[in-house]
């Protein structure tokens, strides 16, 4: 067979149709689908129904992804399907260099096993698929223009393993197994991309198509705004490493209190950390989750044993975040503005100048029915008007 074959006309008259069926599903609904275990068990299904005794199959794809490095799904025939996420670890990647997955990927052909005369060392996953009494074995690479690369594989559990028609038939069906892999995975990494590196919020609007300069979004909610204490000093004699290490550590003791209590943050500034509580009708609820939030995260900088030691600055405020795409010709970023936004800033600059750990303003202590200890009315730089400042309890409760 040439490269310009069509391979479905090497299948046998009785294949011809199920694979056809398969095509077309799998270029037609599959790529509108949102539940990625349901295509895999559709396609499955689909395979077994062309005639092919296809008892487990699996789709891998790569992730652009803060936490893992790829996410795997399994079908196994009266099991349904499955997912697991491979970590961004060191076992992972040990794992992949002794896994057909990485064969397949250096030489772009596929692997196939006869299971009982394979040896148990050959790959990593070898006796899990004995002692689950597969007898033949297949891993396909995916190759995408962006320069990803994913996998499929099929095993069966029938004694005579998979025919050269069964074969034939994956074969002639592949390219567009691969065409949908490749266009869920895209988009799925395009959302996650997005996601990493503006925030839920932006990441929506801007595939939404909100891309052009001067448009703007509104947002009511309380204003989390934190920042670590004398980072520069702490930082001088830092090499990089070091310095981008202490900062993850910070970034660890402030980011899960905030998306545990609903928050999300919105732009990582330098040492600074700002994050937004949506609000609903009166704005007191989301206080509230801002207050847990920015208590949790000064609770672990307190907890925190390693060294070096730091001090953060956390301040609230209750009013409107603006979203809005800033730049000049084909260069936009899509960052945070508005009055609101910079008075958080520049409450959680007094907290190192009065020793204060938790600051909150006026609006915020009225929303969330706060006590505080007021530090009298405040000249913030950048603002016409003066702001009573008030002093918050790290205890739980008002």
């Amino acid at each position: 067979m040439t490269q310009t074959d069509d391979p479905l006309q090497h299948l046998p008259a009785s294949r011809l149709d199920g694979a056809l069926r398969l095509i077309s599903y799998m270029l037609g609904g599959a790529r509108d689908a949102t539940d990625a275990d349901e295509v895999l068990t559709r396609m499955s299904e689909l395979i077994r129904a062309g005639g092919v005794p296809l008892d487990r199959a699996t789709s891998i794809v790569p992730l652009l992804h803060a936490e893992a490095v790829a996410s795997a799904r399994f079908w196994e025939r009266g099991k349904g399907a499955r997912s697991y996420l491979f970590p961004f670890n060191e076992e992972s990647g040990k794992g992949y260099a002794h896994s057909p997955a990485a064969d397949v990927h250096k030489s772009g052909a596929w692997v196939i096993l006869w299971l009982p005369d394979t040896p148990d060392e050959r790959y990593g996953i070898v006796p899990e698929l004995k002692a689950d009494s597969y007898t033949h074995y297949i891993m396909a690479p995916v190759f995408m223009r962006s320069g990803m690369a994913g996998t499929f594989s099929f095993a069966t559990r029938a004694p005579e393993g998979f025919s050269q028609d069964d074969i034939a038939f994956l074969r002639a069906v592949f390219p567009a197994l691969s065409a949908c892999q490749e266009i869920l995975a895209t988009a799925r990494a395009m959302q996650e991309v997005m996601r990493i590196y503006v925030g839920h919020e932006p990441q929506k609007r801007i595939l939404s198509g909100d891309v052009h300069r001067g448009e703007v979004m509104h947002i009511r909610s309380a204003i989390l705004f934190a920042d670590m204490r004398r980072f520069t000093e702490l930082t001088a004699g830092m090499s990089a490493e070091q310095a981008t290490g202490l900062l993850n550590a910070y970034y660890d003791c402030i980011v899960p209190p905030i998306e545990g209590a609903g928050g999300e943050v919105l732009k990582f500034i330098g040492d600074g950390v700002l994050a937004v509580f949506r609000a609903g009708e009166d704005g007191a609820e989301a206080c509230l989750r801002a207050l847990k939030a920015s208590r949790g995260g000064l609770a672990r900088v307190a907890a925190r044993t390693e060294q070096p030691q730091f001090d953060i600055g956390t301040a609230l405020h209750f009013g409107e975040v603006a979203f809005g795409n800033v730049g000049s010709g084909m260069r936009l970023d899509y960052t945070v503005i508005g009055r609101d936004v910079n008075l958080a800033a520049r409450v959680a600059g007094l907290c190192g100048a009065r020793n204060e750990p938790l600051l909150v303003s006026s609006e915020f202590r009225q929303k969330a029915g706060l006590e505080g200890r007021s530090l009298g009315e405040q000249s913030l730089k950048g603002l016409q008007s003066r702001e009573e400042v008030f002093a918050v309890s790290l205890a739980e409760g008002p």
